[in-house]
């Protein structure tokens, strides 16, 4: 999808008008206590009228362009004057559709370690930002909380003590703005629907490398005996072509079939992604249960090699699955050689998401503390609207959500897609926003609307941030969690070749994140400072 810049004028200045309505009386804090929510009788239509868009979060990075009246793209940066250099003028709203893939800041942890530059273009930043914990508030309802805050990312007090040295690059004027979203997790395992799982697994004659197919078996084996009596699974394997091992089988009294199907699978031939798909949701429409959560779930590494390696076409067979029986998949990618992009575009259409293992650990994580709990879901085709004030706003960018843009007129169109969220999920896109010199109040309002998944009925919920929460120091006055953030989205932008104000350089960055993991005593951080230090091995 391309990002949309437009200008509608009338539209700005209803979302404007809108903006100052919800933040009137409000303090400046951006937390979810001065948000507004929207129940769906206020649907907009395509004339304009009805109420004003309330703004979100994540779009744009690498080659997307700074926007706003002094927009500049990325290819244009020499230096940190470039992002001063100017663009048609540019409407101030940022539109996208909800992400929570990480597969991608998987994917290039694996690269890493085993001594390799990632791809640029197999960098995508809002991954590497969702796959750490947040600290947002969570709602008490099915909705979402909405929460904006923000800081600068240079004069911290460790800097002005000489903490911490390093180059840094321009971004004396330049706050970094962070929209972050938040659904309510499962209180117990008893309280979700049932699932119908319909596992999609790949036994070419790649997955016969260590930490393919016997990491998939491990993990199937583990989430077998942690699913609920009322759950079902089948089975499709494909290589060359597909067969289905098991139909739609519930796991009460059948647990030791489903793990002799499991424990029996042995990589052969090529692989052929496009006969799995189809066969998968074959299997899936024929098995599917009224008040289950119906879910398609590939294990690959998506090298498609046989058969239809199109991506549109394979892509064409979820679409109709989704639309007519709302089945959705989940994407999870194996291996040293891993086709991120097909698996990316697959997930996308079939309004799911990815990730990536290559350890026990990881496998762990996905199959036994994530999947079991996560076959629900809070929100479907989730959209997020950002609007920036133009009297306080200069410039602005979202870092990463190339992928995921959607027209600004389309944020109320709830036929066009947006994506899945699932219980205790976090979304968080991050900006890089330049105020105008002295400007005071309103900097932004950002607004997520969803679809029940249930009665598909529409409803929104919105937060908003002022200049005086945005304008402390990044790394002095920031939260940890918010740092990591920080850490996470510059690390992104430097494997790709980008740029944000601000940006440390490598060694100062792990130095960061270092300080971060003992301070959140987060393991997660920790592995995040050693990819960081492994990229700058790896550069030296």
């Amino acid at each position: 999808m391309k990002l949309y810049a437009r200008t509608y004028r009338g539209l700005l200045a209803a979302v404007l008008a809108g903006g100052m309505l919800l933040t009137a009386g409000c303090s400046a804090g951006g937390q979810s206590d001065r948000s507004s929510s929207y129940d769906g009788s206020q649907q907009r239509g395509n004339d304009g009228a009805g109420p004003a868009p309330a703004p979100i979060a994540p779009d744009g990075g690498g080659g997307a362009p700074a926007t706003g009246v002094d927009g500049g793209t990325e290819g244009e940066r020499q230096d940190n004057d470039a992002y001063e250099k100017s663009l048609p003028p540019a409407d101030y709203l940022s539109t996208f559709a909800l992400d929570v893939d990480t597969a991608s800041y998987g994917y290039a942890r694996r690269t890493l370690k085993d001594g390799q530059q990632p791809l640029a273009g197999n960098i995508r930043p809002e991954e590497f930002i969702n796959s750490f914990r947040q600290d947002y508030p969570r709602p008490k309802g099915d909705g979402f909380s909405v929460t904006v805050d923000g800081a600068r990312p240079r004069g911290s007090e460790g800097e002005a003590r000489g903490e911490v040295g390093g180059e840094v690059e321009g971004g004396d004027d330049w706050s970094l703005v962070r929209v972050g979203l938040s659904t309510r997790p499962s209180d117990r395992k008893g309280e979700r629907p049932p699932a119908a799982l319909t596992f999609v697994i790949d036994i070419s004659g790649s997955m016969a490398e260590p930490g393919r197919l016997d990491l998939v078996q491990e993990s199937l084996g583990i989430l077998t005996d942690q699913l609920r009596d009322d759950d079902s699974i089948a089975v499709v394997t494909f290589s060359d072509e597909a067969e289905t091992r098991l139909p739609m089988t519930r796991l009460d009294g059948n647990r030791s079939r489903i793990h002799k199907v499991i424990d029996g699978l042995e990589p052969t031939d090529s692989t052929n992604v496009e006969a799995g798909v189809r066969a998968g949701y074959e299997e899936a429409v024929e098995g599917r249960r009224r008040g289950a959560t119906n879910r398609v779930v590939l294990l690959s590494d998506a090298l498609a090699n046989t058969g239809e390696t199109d991506a549109e076409a394979i892509l064409d067979r979820i679409d109709e699955a989704r639309r007519e029986h709302g089945i959705t998949l989940f994407g999870v990618g194996v291996g040293s050689e891993y086709g991120d992009d097909l698996m990316e575009r697959l997930a996308d259409k079939g309004d799911g998401h990815t990730t990536y293992v290559s350890t026990s650990e990881q496998a762990r994580k996905v199959f036994v503390d994530q999947l079991p709990s996560h076959v629900e879901l809070r929100a479907r085709d989730a959209k997020a609207q950002v609007a920036f004030d133009p009297e306080t706003v200069k410039q602005f960018r979202l870092i990463g959500y190339e992928n995921r843009a959607v027209a600004d007129e389309d944020f109320r169109n709830d036929r066009v897609d947006g994506g899945e969220v699932g219980p205790g999920h976090t979304v968080t896109a991050l900006y890089a926003v330049r105020l105008r010199e002295g400007a005071s109040g309103h900097v932004a309002t950002a607004t997520v609307r969803w679809l029940d998944p249930r009665t598909r009925a529409p409803h929104e919920q919105t937060g908003s941030v002022e200049t005086n929460a945005v304008d402390g120091a990044l790394w002095g006055a920031a939260s940890s969690r918010f740092q990591v953030t920080a850490v996470a989205a510059y690390f992104a932008e430097s494997l790709r070749g980008g740029s944000m104000p601000g940006a440390p350089g490598l060694a100062e960055l792990a130095q960061r994140a270092r300080k971060l993991a003992d301070t959140t005593e987060d393991g997660a951080v920790r592995q995040l400072a050693e990819s960081i230090t492994q990229a700058q091995r790896i550069k030296d």
